[in-house]
């Protein structure tokens, strides 16, 4: 056995210490650097690029090491926690120079995914959740909590199933969860296919402050979620989390429910191509002013309401501001003009604020008397909620205007920072330090004259301080009863006096004195502007909200947009000339071609049917959004909108492989399916595009034909249905509550024109061979495709008409309605019994129906269908 080398103290301290935090990385804090032993050095050393060396290097078994300047640290750490990793930031706790021993140390920190609140770390305009679970295996029900440690909200729930979890994970883009437990594997994987980190925190007994916090959830599961995020909280930040706002309790059913596929099919947030913001929903109502306004536009964003009230207080107020152009404009100028409130408080509860936060504090908090005015003069019964919420808090910027210097520097511990005037005893060390100079040159002056020395110098160095030089050939000059002997040196002496000594210390204490001073002025300060955290947040959340309204207004008078009527007790929905936003936008509004979706309370399914790249999936995309729109409160993009208020969207637009859990599109385009199927009420919206094209032809059309009928006689949400299965517009004929539209498209010289406009009735055909030309496929390899097709089709009837024995080819079907007109011009009965001589009696009846028919409207398969079914009357 090999007996291991006995460790230095400062290693086993660095050992103990390491044992806390196993999954994390040890940032161990060695004079100016921080340093990584063992495993966190060789992976921090491969990850952070860092050249790996060793301590103890001639030791038989070295200990790899590899470290980073403090002054640095941060950067290093902002890659570590990117990646998912921890990082513990381990701190020398005294003064090395005052230490007895070894210096102590400890970790004043974890840094963590979800709870990092340095602003170089975040985007501006997004929040960073971190969300707790609390998990009750006996009843199969779990607590769901989440936070934002930078602004302080938090928000608990109490949810069903896994799909319920993973769906706010998704929704909060979480990138770390606390358990209280181990949790199944089947949640364990789902967690590690979002790339979610995992840690645990148990469940305690609440002490004073989680109480508190969480005093207004009624749930008991949401409640202990809430519990073990707070604790989990108070254990990685070691200090005072004073600005976390009491819990909230929220039900993802009393929003517009949209799952992670769906948000993602719509491009709410994160462009499909690109993964990010530009080309979506958010990033075309983004005109908000400020960070929060930026935050809670997001979040309005995700959560729709479905509240009727609600949705019309927040119309009444778009309306307001849309009809108010100067003042608008007034408030999106004063707007610019505040900084991030809500991480502003945040930094101010968390200790890590400087003087230049608490300037842009002031300076946003200046702007609220002047939005307040010029939001009064609009209705006041409109805006009465929010008035009353735009409090000015004078108190907090004009005790930053009186004590925080305009040119403060960042550091708050190397002076500068404190305003004068605004404290008499740091006054008097700053004029010590401003005068001390000039005290200097005229005491040298004084001395050349009573010694008569006039290369008399007073300097000064670090080790001896202030001092006067006398070169050697005046040293009998100097007068021995005033001068003290201090050094000497080749071609000098050097001395001090009373006089020089008492200012020595009035500059040297002038300049220490003044900095600590000044840091514990500032903490003060602080700690002043800590106890009005919550008003604070409270009229963020406000401004937050009227840049939301004004950027909704601002967005609905560039593009002309209208307030849609809401519905909430109707299932009436009528979208005249609608747009889809996005593509208006970048297209341009001249170049967009409108679209009305129409569907009365009699008509739940829109069958649709055209060319591929004609635009069935904008047409349907387009509604969708709309509807996220209204029910956010902004205007939508129509000359008229009469909508109902939804309950959930569910979409399958596009096709795609889940490869990390080893599923096909056709098993991802089916579960997704099956969850609109189930959960999807008469309220909801359905989006389905292309559904059953992912395996072969008869059993897509089956399944497409089969979820159409289950829709319209057990679900009868709206739903839009896109389809290339012509056979399925058949359906209008047995369905009453299904209506066939197509997108426009003409041949001109043998090209496809897309139209790009929603007409009544099934489409004639795919144009998918025209399609293909248009991408550039081989002219000889399209006219063989011609060929195939026409085969198929010609072929493909045939079978049609000779699946029944009964039925009869297709020259009989083609005589058909040459029979019919002939029947129909007579009423001599002799003649119309003539035609059906092979038939022993004929049905009146029939015969009566035959006269009735509109030939004109009818193509050949209808007919076939007719005379199958007189004949099976005939039969009878």
């Amino acid at each position: 056995m090999v007996q291991q080398p006995k460790l230095t103290p400062m290693m086993e301290q660095y050992m103990i210490t390491k044992a806390q935090y196993p999954d994390a990385f040890l940032f161990y804090r060695l004079g100016d650097f921080y340093e990584l032993f063992y495993e966190d050095a060789e992976k921090a050393a491969q990850i952070l690029e860092l050249t790996l060396t060793s301590r103890n290097r001639n030791a038989e078994n070295p200990i790899p090491m590899c470290g980073v300047p403090h002054h640095a640290a941060q950067g290093y750490i902002d890659v570590l926690i990117d990646k998912g990793y921890k990082v513990a930031i381990c701190e020398q706790m005294e003064d090395p120079k005052e230490a007895k021993g070894m210096v102590k140390r400890e970790v004043i920190q974890l840094v963590t995914p979800g709870t990092v609140v340095s602003s170089k770390e975040l985007d501006a305009k997004e929040n960073n959740y971190l969300t707790a679970l609390f998990i009750d295996e006996q009843h199969k029900e779990y607590g769901f909590a989440y936070a934002d440690l930078s602004t302080g909200e938090l928000k608990a729930s109490h949810l069903a199933d896994i799909d319920g979890i993973i769906n706010e994970c998704n929704s909060l883009q979480t990138k770390e969860i606390v358990l209280n437990k181990e949790c199944s594997e089947v949640l364990m994987q789902r967690f590690e296919q979002k790339n979610i980190l995992v840690s645990y925190q148990a469940l305690q007994a609440p002490n004073s402050e989680e109480s508190y916090l969480t005093a207004y959830l009624e749930n008991s599961l949401a409640a202990n979620a809430a519990v073990i995020l707070v604790a989990y909280l108070s254990s990685t930040q070691k200090r005072q989390l004073g600005h976390l706002q009491q819990a909230v309790a929220y039900e993802p059913s009393h929003f517009l429910k949209m799952d992670y596929y769906s948000k993602y099919n719509l491009e709410l947030a994160r462009s499909i191509r690109t993964g990010e913001k530009k080309g979506t929903l958010l990033w075309l109502l983004d005109d908000t002013q400020t960070a929060m306004g930026g935050r809670l536009l997001k979040q309005w964003l995700d959560r729709p309401l479905i509240q009727e009230q609600a949705i019309i207080s927040r119309q009444d107020m778009v309306e307001s501001l849309l009809n108010a152009y100067f003042e608008r404009i007034e408030i999106k100028e004063n707007l610019k003009r505040v900084y991030d409130l809500e991480r502003l408080v945040g930094r101010v509860s968390f200790g890590n604020v400087n003087a230049r936060d608490l300037l842009q504090l002031k300076q946003s908090l200046q702007q609220i008397p002047i939005l307040k005015q010029t939001l009064s003069g609009l209705d006041s019964g409109v805006w009465s909620t929010l008035l009353t919420n735009l409090t000015p808090l004078p108190a907090v910027s004009d005790l930053i205007e009186q004590a925080v210097n305009e040119e403060a520097p960042l550091s708050i511990t190397e002076g500068n920072i404190i305003a004068s005037g605004y404290d008499e005893q740091l006054d008097i060390y700053r004029d010590a330090m401003t005068n001390g100079k000039q005290w200097l040159a005229e005491l040298e002056a004084k001395e050349r004259n009573l010694t008569g020395i006039k290369t008399l110098k007073i300097k000064f160095n670090r080790v001896f301080g202030y001092f006067i030089e006398v070169t050697k050939s005046n040293i009998g000059e100097v007068p021995a009863e005033r001068y003290e002997r201090k050094q000497t040196l080749a071609n000098a002496e050097r001395y001090v006096t009373p006089e020089l000594k008492e200012l020595e210390t009035i500059i040297l204490e002038a300049e220490e004195q003044s900095q600590s001073l000044e840091y514990q002025l500032f903490i003060a300060i602080r700690d002043e502007i800590k106890q009005h955290i919550s008003a604070l947040q409270k009229l963020a959340k406000s401004v937050a909200e009227l840049d939301v309204l004004q950027s909704f207004a601002s967005v609905s008078e560039t593009y002309n947009y209208v307030r849609p009527t809401m519905l909430p007790d109707k299932h009436e929905l009528e979208l005249l000339e609608g747009r889809h936003p996005v593509v208006e936008k970048v297209v341009g509004h001249q170049e967009y071609v409108p679209n009305t979706v129409s569907m009365p309370e009699d008509v739940d399914i829109l069958l649709i049917t055209g060319p591929n790249m004609s635009g069935k999936s904008t047409y349907m995309r387009q509604l969708a959004l709309t509807v996220v729109m209204a029910q956010m409160g902004c205007f939508v993009p129509a000359e008229k909108a009469v909508l109902p208020i939804f309950d959930q969207i569910f979409t399958r637009i596009g096709a795609s492989d889940d490869l990390i859990s080893g599923q096909s599109t056709f098993m991802v385009e089916m579960m997704e399916a099956n969850q609109a199927l189930r959960h999807a009420t008469v309220n909801s919206l359905i989006l389905f595009d292309e559904l059953g094209r992912g395996t072969a032809t008869y059993d897509g059309m089956a399944l497409a034909q089969a979820i159409i009928e289950y829709i319209h006689a057990h679900v009868h949400a709206k739903t839009l249905f896109s389809t290339h299965y012509h056979e399925i517009t058949a359906l209008e004929q047995t369905l009453s509550g299904l209506k066939n539209c197509h997108v426009g498209a003409v041949e001109q010289e043998g090209e496809v024109v897309f139209l790009h406009k929603m007409m009544d009735g099934p489409a004639d055909k795919s144009y998918g061979v025209h399609v293909a030309k248009l991408a550039g496929l081989p002219e000889n390899l399209l006219a063989r495709a011609s060929e195939i097709l026409h085969h198929l089709e010609t072929q493909h009837n045939q079978d049609l008409m000779l699946e029944n024995e009964a039925i009869a080819p297709i020259d009989a079907i083609q005589k058909i309605p040459k029979e019919v007109e002939m029947v129909q011009e007579t009423d001599d009965s002799s003649a119309q019994l003539s035609l059906f001589s092979d038939i022993s009696e004929v049905d009146q009846q029939i015969v009566d129906e035959l006269k009735k028919l509109n030939l004109m409207a009818m193509n050949p398969m209808e007919a076939m269908t007719k005379l199958y079914e007189m004949q099976q009357k005939l039969n009878g």
